[in-house]
């Protein structure tokens, strides 16, 4: 019989072979064209739908293109460009912060490992993980609360700590489909395996979920 680390790392890789098929440019909802873009947006994201985020940056990113910008910006403009997100002026902060860190430490450029990402100001390992796999293709493992419900009602993780889960998860994935894992399993719980009300019955992985309160109506 099989332990549990081999018979989870067989059935994850049956499961992104399933779910990488259904969603295959599973990436960021966040529109973005490079990493600055990309970091800043992930912290306007947070308590905020992406699809607000999405029409704050447009103009946002015109008037401050990069971390230089950020640094220059004065704080009144940059609340109210960013107003509409919420806990605006939290937010300048932060991202007058980063902006500085980024400057000083790194000429203005985002770092690429997610040692350095976590180092800097505000950022967590979620988010440092959504830059490195995204932007500079490095292995990723995305713990957000719809990769945190999805993996525990599959049984691939017994621990609900995002740090531990993603510790749990790389034992289990190879390096080259984790970032990928990832992104389909997000999906897969922004569209099937919803929180309140998962659609089991059409769910093209249920044969692999071991969830004890599966629904039965369609």
């Amino acid at each position: 019989m099989s332990s549990l680390p081999t018979e989870r790392k067989k059935r994850a890789r049956e499961i992104y072979e399933i779910l990488i098929k259904i969603y295959p440019d599973a990436r960021p909802l966040l529109t973005y064209k490079n990493a600055y873009e990309l970091l800043v947006a992930t912290i306007l994201a947070a308590q905020c739908t992406d699809e607000r985020v999405n029409t704050v940056t447009p103009g946002l990113f015109a008037r401050f293109p990069d971390a230089h910008g950020l640094v220059k910006a004065g704080e009144k403009e940059l609340e109210d460009i960013i107003h509409p997100t919420g806990f605006f002026r939290n937010k300048t902060r932060n991202l007058k912060k980063l902006g500085a860190a980024l400057v000083e430490q790194y000429a203005g450029r985002v770092p690429e490992t997610i040692e350095e990402l976590v180092a800097l100001p505000g950022i967590g390992r979620k988010t440092a993980n959504v830059i490195a796999g995204y932007c500079y293709q490095k292995p990723a493992v995305i713990v957000d609360t719809h990769f945190k419900r999805v993996t525990g009602r599959l049984g691939l993780t017994d621990n609900t700590n995002p740090d531990k889960i993603e510790k749990d998860l790389r034992a289990i994935l190879p390096e080259e489909i984790q970032t990928g894992f990832s992104g389909a399993v997000n999906y897969h719980g922004r569209y099937r395996c919803t929180a309140r009300k998962p659609r089991c019955p059409a769910c093209e992985i249920k044969i692999l979920c071991p969830f004890p309160d599966k629904t039965t109506a369609a």
